[in-house]
């Protein structure tokens, strides 16, 4: 997991709860504070998600391309 994702969810949370603090006592900067807290990590969220997937379908391209490489090897072998 990306630490993008973990710091996003926590912002995430923490903009959730600014903004939700806002709305119960009318501090309408709590509340405005509290969604951009939110969108931000919503942002890191996706940011670490898509560093997740692009290291995932690498991995799985290195994979692939041993597995082609072994089965080369073998047929030669043979």
């Amino acid at each position: 997991m990306d630490k993008d994702r973990v710091k996003g969810a926590i912002d995430d949370v923490a903009g959730r709860a600014k903004r939700q603090v806002g709305e119960w006592t009318g501090d309408t900067n709590a509340q405005v504070e509290g969604a951009a807290q939110q969108l931000k990590g919503k942002a890191e969220k996706a940011w670490g998600n898509m560093k997740d997937a692009a290291r995932d379908a690498k991995r799985r391209s290195a994979t692939q391309a041993g597995s082609k490489r072994e089965q080369k090897h073998s047929k030669r072998n043979a």
